[in-house]
């Protein structure tokens, strides 16, 4: 099962043999023998870290993804995430121990399959499994026994087992191979929370499940070889459910915070920030959360929708669950209403005005755009008609917005200089990154809303003049 190149550049396959021999060592022998080749199908947030993560302990990973690209720059040696040091990859790469590839062929040398793939919402809100099923089937067409395929996807519950299952029972059938027997199934989610710098693949605790007892003791001893704490509970629709569980727990709490920020606006002298961290000194029974210009990243604003069309099925209604959505969704509307009222108040008409948008990654420090609460902040304003919109973000260097109908938005990148926000009718902080000058900020620009407290630290009353804070009375 040794792998062949056709010549020495990384990525540039021959053939591959992925017969087994009756004398092979099983699954468990090469993990624990740290022998077992490792595949991971999407080298996206959640795939490449843990690939690194098994190549840093010597296993062999090979990387499958679409984007040719990404696989390019894997083969490089080139680092695309930013919690992974550039380091870890070339030396992975120039050991051989990672490589990538956009060609299927290679699945028959993989002995355990992680699926890291997208797992997004149609128009309609309804979760979109294509990915997630275009897995299954690649590994399905190289199925053979000895191998494990873990589900790493945030998706909804019943997907492993009536999804994934059988597409590779229907393999396993024409091959004479037995689920739990000659191959293994499981689900473990995701904890990636990009950013982080405490909490990693490796060290944060995981959940793991198995279709059978077999397919959960080989889950457990995967993770494990990687993973320093491995919970596993009774099966894969547990594991899903927990995910979401996550995700909704954090949606629906800011959710609450988003909402009360609103009310606090209509109200004389109350801050929620204020609010929010008197609460927080009960020491038991409360954990705060913030409100913010609306959620990004891949899980939290998907999650919810997962619920609800889950829970249709079942002739259930997640009414809590979706309303907490609906404010989250809402609040770029808010901040775009907040930066209209702004323009107002400046001498200048909402056609020849210009915006600056602080921070177009969805959190604070990282590069990360997906679902940017910026992306839609700028869609809306271009809507309403504001002449020029401008954005700066320290940790993002390539950034484009359409419209509803797909055109492009203009929008240009600028420094972020005394110059180019005097420049400015309104700044709007839409990310609340620490590069961000809160004293270049407060004393340059026009006008300020300020949807994440950047600016907290500025206490001149003047300067607190012009400074619209999301949640301020």
């Amino acid at each position: 099962m040794a792998r062949t190149r056709s010549n020495d550049t990384p990525g540039s396959l021959s053939t591959y043999n992925g017969s087994v021999s009756a004398g092979e060592p099983s699954l468990v022998e090469k993990l624990e023998a740290g022998v077992a080749r490792i595949g991971i199908i999407g080298l996206g947030y959640v795939g490449l870290p843990l690939a690194i993560e098994y190549a840093d302990r010597g296993f062999e990973c090979i990387g499958f993804d679409v984007d040719d690209k990404r696989v390019g720059q894997i083969n490089q040696g080139e680092n695309y995430i930013e919690d992974i040091d550039d380091d870890r990859i070339q030396r992975a790469v120039a050991e051989d121990r990672l490589w990538a590839t956009t060609e299927d062929d290679p699945a028959a040398a993989v002995d355990v399959f992680f699926i890291c793939v997208p797992t997004p919402v149609s128009d309609h809100k309804e979760p979109d499994s294509s990915y997630i099923e275009s897995a299954a089937r690649m590994i399905a067409g190289h199925l053979r026994p000895g191998q494990l395929i873990i589900g790493r996807s945030t998706t909804f519950p019943e997907t492993t087992e009536n999804l994934v299952r059988p597409i590779l029972e229907e393999a396993g059938e024409e091959k004479g191979l037995e689920l739990g027997q000659d191959y293994f199934l499981g689900y473990s989610p995701e904890r990636i929370d990009p950013g982080n710098e405490t909490y990693t693949t490796a060290n944060t605790p995981v959940v793991g499940s198995g279709v059978t007892e077999a397919c959960a003791e080989r889950v457990h001893l995967a993770l494990g070889r990687v993973m320093s704490d491995v919970r596993m509970v009774s099966n894969p629709k547990v594991a899903e459910m927990e995910k979401l569980l996550e995700n909704v727990f954090r949606s629906v709490n800011i959710a609450l915070v988003n909402e009360l920020a609103q009310l606090c606006e209509r109200m004389d002298e109350v801050s929620i920030w204020e609010v929010i961290d008197a609460a927080a000194t009960k020491p038991f029974g409360y954990m705060p959360f913030y409100p913010g210009p609306g959620l990004g990243g891949h899980c939290i604003p998907i999650d919810p929708h997962y619920l609800s069309w889950l829970a249709e099925k079942y002739d259930f209604e997640t009414s809590f669950i979706t309303l907490s959505a609906r404010v989250n969704e809402d609040m770029p509307y808010h901040v775009c209403q907040s930066v209209v009222e702004a323009i107002a108040n400046q001498p200048v008409s909402l056609g020849d005005a210009t915006v600056l948008v602080l921070g177009v990654a969805f959190k604070a420090n990282v590069q990360d755009t997906r679902r940017s609460p910026a992306r839609a902040i700028i869609r809306l304003l271009d809507e309403k008609g504001v002449g020029t919109l401008h954005y700066h973000d320290p940790h993002v260097s390539d950034f484009s917005v359409e419209d509803g109908s797909g055109r492009p938005v203009e929008t240009n990148p600028v420094g972020l200089t005394a110059e180019t926000l005097q420049e400015c009718d309104v700044a709007v902080i839409a990310t609340g990154h620490d590069a961000f000058d809160a004293d270049l900020i407060a004393e340059n620009a026009p006008a300020i809303v300020d949807a994440r407290n950047a600016l907290s630290e500025v206490d001149d009353p003047d300067l607190r003049e012009k400074i619209r804070l999301l949640g301020e009375g």
